[in-house]
This record gives structure tokens, C-alpha cells and sequence, in this order.
């Protein structure tokens, strides 16, 4: 018989998908959370639920509650999930890569559909969202923006399955390159992001798989230096910073 599904259950999955969003760059160090009323209405739970995920979030060091009249819950500089992700990484043989050769796998099979299957609505996302990388005045607005034509490739490809594994795996790798003090320009990303769209708008399957392929290689490299040498610092100060430069963002790549 299957377990019963609890209060504490509930709270965790909300728990879950909130640290998914932080993951993926969605929200991010210094946003604050939208207003417990709106935010449980946003989810479908009732507010207890919230305040529940809300402390499990708290003990794992992703969010803190303020009073005041400057109120609410905010991410913080998210230092110790930072941490103890890069000592999973560093421990568990094999999974670093195994995460990357997952997404390699997800994400080329991706965009050969995407290419197949995209409609000019598609385009346009993809466009609007390379604009935005071109644009971002900051690390987040960055992130947010990559975020945003990664999951425009996999919704264009037309599998809900698909594009949900593929949201999965990149939370796993925590895009946490704007919290280090490792930067590329953003040339580079727009330069990768151009590619798959390029080969998406051609309609040419083949060559799109190649420029994910090629675009998440380009970003094992530069992971593996932040999770891997002893010399990068595990924080790099406001996420705001570095207006010029932006991570080449796990969740960006």
C-alpha cells in the first residue's frame, strides 16, 4: 500500500521546487520571495504548508525571514548551499560528470526536436531571450535570462517529459558561477546561444544537437575549475556585481 501522503510531504515538494528555482537562477541572492498570500496561491497550498517549506528552506541556509517594515523572505548569499554542493561534487565520484553527460544526452536530443518542431513563436522567445543575455546589466539578469532560452529550447521541442528532465538536470548543477569569483565574458555565452539558434531557425537538427553539445562541453570546462580547484573561493561578494562580465552559468550552459 502506498504511504499517505502528509502535511510534511507537501511542505517538502514546496520546499523543493522553491530551492529548483534558486538553482536554476530564477530567484536569486538579495530577491525576496513574493508575499506568503500570493506565493501560497501561486503554489495551490495552504499557507501552513509555505511556512513549513519556508523553515526547512531556513535550516538549509537558502532563505531568511526579516521583519520590519522592510519584511519577508529573502535568498541569501546562499554560502552554505554553495558549500556543501561543491563538497557533494568533490566527493561523490562520478557525479559531476554523470550530471553533465545527462544533460549532453537530454538536451541534444532537445534541440534536434526543437528544430524540427519550432514555430515562430518559438523564434521569437529564443530571440528576445538572446537579446536579454546581450542586455543584462548584472549576474542575474543574466542567469535569468539563459534560464529563459533553455527552457524556450525544450518547450519548442514539444515533450512536457522531456523538458521537465531537462529543468531537473540543470537544477542539479546549481548555477551557482555567479556566486564565485570565476566570470567569461558574455560574448562567449551569447556566441553559443546564437549557434543553437541559428541551427534551430534552419530547421537542421543535426547542427543544433552539435552547438549543445559543444555549448555544454564549453561549460563542464569551466565548472569543473570552480568546483574542482582548491583556489576558487566558495563566494564572491554581492550577486549584483560584475555589470561587464557574467558567469557562463551552469544553468546557462
Amino acid at each position: 500500500m502506498a504511504n499517505a501522503v502528509t502535511s510534511q510531504t507537501l511542505s517538502q515538494a514546496v520546499a523543493d521546487h522553491l530551492r529548483r528555482m534558486i538553482h536554476l537562477g530564477e530567484v536569486g541572492p538579495g530577491d525576496r520571495l513574493p508575499a506568503e498570500r500570493d506565493l501560497a496561491e501561486r503554489l495551490g497550498v495552504a499557507r501552513i504548508s509555505l511556512r513549513e517549506a519556508i523553515k526547512l528552506l531556513q535550516n538549509d541556509g537558502y532563505v531568511q525571514v526579516r521583519r520590519g517594515a522592510r519584511g519577508g523572505t529573502y535568498v541569501t548569499a546562499l554560502d552554505e548551499p554553495v558549500a556543501r554542493w561543491r563538497a557533494r561534487m568533490r566527493t561523490e565520484s562520478g557525479e559531476f560528470d554523470d550530471i553533465v553527460d545527462f544533460r549532453i544526452g537530454l538536451e541534444t536530443e532537445s534541440a534536434r526536436l526543437a528544430a524540427s518542431r519550432r514555430g515562430e513563436a518559438d523564434l521569437v522567445a529564443l530571440r528576445a531571450a538572446i537579446r536579454d543575455l546581450e542586455r543584462a546589466g548584472n549576474r542575474a539578469g543574466f542567469r535569468l535570462a539563459d534560464s529563459q532560452f533553455h527552457d524556450t529550447l525544450a518547450r519548442a521541442a514539444g515533450n512536457a517529459r522531456l523538458r521537465n528532465a531537462i529543468e531537473s538536470a540543470r537544477a542539479e548543477l546549481f548555477g551557482t558561477h555567479d556566486l564565485l569569483t570565476f566570470t567569461n565574458p558574455i560574448a562567449e555565452s551569447v556566441r553559443d546561444h546564437l549557434a543553437i539558434y541559428q541551427a534551430v531557425l534552419e530547421r537542421d537538427p543535426e547542427a543544433a544537437a552539435a552547438a549543445v553539445r559543444e555549448h555544454i562541453e564549453n561549460a563542464r570546462a569551466q565548472l569543473r575549475q570552480i568546483v574542482f580547484d582548491p583556489d576558487v573561493p566558495a563566494s564572491a561578494g554581492p550577486a549584483g556585481a560584475g555589470a561587464t562580465t557574467a558567469s557562463a552559468s551552469a544553468s546557462a550552459s
